[in-house]
């Protein structure tokens, strides 16, 4: 346990910052296993997008809060994206 001031207000400050980051993080997450799942479940191609489109999103904000580095969250923008063009290019053939 700390036992300067400083030190002290500094665990409570980051312990409050870790929940919040935490949310950031999870909201994330969550969105890119929803584009996933879509795909999996061959949703049509409007509900893909839009579902794309939050997952941009919440990565966005996630790195502009800090939670994630900016090159990280261009990386896993970068990942969706091609995933989702594999998956509307297949399913543009098969109609």
């Amino acid at each position: 346990m700390p036992n300067v001031k400083s030190a002290k207000k500094r665990v409570k400050t980051n312990e409050k910052r870790r929940i919040i980051n935490r949310s950031y993080k999870t909201k994330f997450k969550n969105s890119i296993k929803k584009v996933v799942l879509a795909m999996e479940k061959k949703v049509e191609r409007e509900e893909v997008l839009n579902l794309l489109s939050n997952a941009f999103k919440a990565i966005d904000k996630a790195a502009s809060k800090g939670v994630i580095h900016k090159n990280q969250a261009a990386r896993r923008k970068s990942r969706i994206h091609i995933k989702v063009k594999k998956y509307l290019g297949e399913t543009a053939e098969n109609n």
